[in-house]
């Protein structure tokens, strides 16, 4: 069966779905493999629960017209979602970048939904399976869609392109993220800019933050449509970040509910894509005054007279340095509670030594580092508690003497440090 009439079949579901555990009636549910399951295995239970097709690989699993033989599930998956991105014909805007994608994207996808039917990419979806799910979840209403991705090695950006078929793109920066795979930061700004490689090679246009040098040398031969704080297509400048982000547009002052300085590029870039496909500019700033993070990225938590900005989501070098000199900003006794940052390879020691002395230099009352990465940091700050884990920390640091005080929590996504709110003795 072609990618033409599986889509025929397609256009008769509900959605794509890869999960049982999902299951919507009227779905296609998508037998993916991995290291330890086989989705051919969950066809039957998929159907059961109301999908109206199963798409296999493995003719063993064969049940009725309802089970559909392939020859590789995953690849068909990526190729209807190519087919269906080219049905729907809409613009495509692609977003990558080392930190900030899902909260620019966010951001992105409020001001465009002032003036248009947007889907955006669900939470992180943002790889070779994501970025496929996230085209099939866009309708014959959809005007607009945003597909962010993320890569961890070369490569990726590229394939996830010749997936999604972007028309516009931006990448948000380039930091010290997954340098285990890119091989140091040139791997990083090698490998986003495979984004900039595809819209140029297929003249697109590209969004463009004119205060990045990095980002305007290497797309001074593209169609760019910039931002900055002057002389550019669309110009934004910072007006504080104490720790809300407010910014001044168009004659118009925006405060936006997120917070650090870090935040501005993201706010600005949002708002240019929004000027660039003419969103009034009260509803540009509606879009951003009214967007709340959520999902432990940059939210504000009170607990009693306890203020916690809670940032765990992810984390790597670039983002821990712009989380600190924000919260260095902050009035009043400061804690830091920092966790390990992954994916860094070769590089961990050193990068968790450079931040370990960072944070020792800006003098909160208390740093706490916890994991092992962390933990094997040398400083001789009395300022910083060091933990092998969360449980070593769980069980060890004295809460007593808190008082009011304003907590970063800032980690990577596996180290979970959003469990420090369910602490009794927080």
């Amino acid at each position: 069966m072609n990618s033409k009439q599986l889509h025929q079949l397609f256009l008769t579901c509900h959605s794509a779905n890869t999960d049982t555990r999902k299951i919507v009636k009227n779905d296609m549910f998508f037998a993916l493999k991995g290291a330890n399951f086989n989705g051919n295995a969950f066809a039957k239970k998929a159907l059961e629960l109301g999908a109206k097709y199963a798409i296999i690989d493995e003719p063993d699993f064969v049940l009725n017209e309802q089970t559909i033989l392939v020859q590789d599930v995953l690849k068909t998956l990526q190729d209807l979602a190519t087919y269906h991105r080219h049905y729907l014909n809409i613009p495509i805007i692609a977003l990558t970048g080392s930190n900030g994608k899902t909260t620019t994207k966010e951001l992105i996808s409020a001001i465009l939904s002032k003036k248009y039917s947007t889907t955006a990419t669900t939470g992180n979806l943002n790889n070779h399976i994501g970025v496929p799910l996230t085209l099939l979840s866009m309708t014959q209403d959809t005007q607009i869609g945003v597909v962010e991705m993320g890569a961890n090695h070369q490569k990726e950006i590229q394939f996830l392109c010749q997936i999604a078929h972007p028309d516009y793109g931006y990448i948000t920066n380039f930091g010290k993220a997954h340098l285990e795979g890119f091989g140091g930061i040139e791997g990083v700004i090698k490998g986003k800019s495979e984004l900039y490689d595809y819209l140029i090679a297929h003249k697109k246009t590209i969004f463009v933050n004119g205060n990045d040098p990095i980002q305007v040398e290497k797309t001074k031969h593209a169609d760019t449509f910039s931002f900055g704080t002057s002389d550019h297509n669309v110009n934004v400048t910072l007006i504080e970040a104490n720790p809300f982000v407010h910014l001044k547009y168009d004659a118009l002052i925006i405060k936006s509910q997120l917070i650090g300085a870090y935040n501005f590029d993201n706010i600005a870039a949002a708002i240019a894509i929004g000027h660039y496909f003419k969103i009034d500019a009260h509803d540009i700033r509606m879009g951003i005054e009214n967007y709340v993070p959520n999902n432990n990225r940059s939210q504000i938590v009170t607990k009693g007279k306890t203020k916690i900005i809670l940032d765990a989501y992810n984390a790597n070098p670039t983002s821990m340095r712009a989380a600190l000199v924000s919260f260095k900003k902050q009035k009043g006794k400061k804690i830091a509670i920092l966790g390990d940052m992954f994916e860094l390879g070769d590089y961990a020691s050193e990068e968790h030594q450079m931040i370990a002395d960072f944070t020792a230099s800006l003098n909160f009352h208390d740093t706490i580092l916890v994991g092992k990465n962390f933990y094997n940091c040398k400083t001789d700050s009395k300022s910083i508690k060091q933990f092998k884990s969360f449980d070593d920390f769980k069980a060890n640091y004295n809460w007593s003497n808190k008082g009011d005080v304003t907590i970063l929590i800032k980690g990577s996504r596996g180290m979970a440090l959003e469990r420090v709110l369910e602490l009794e003795s927080f």
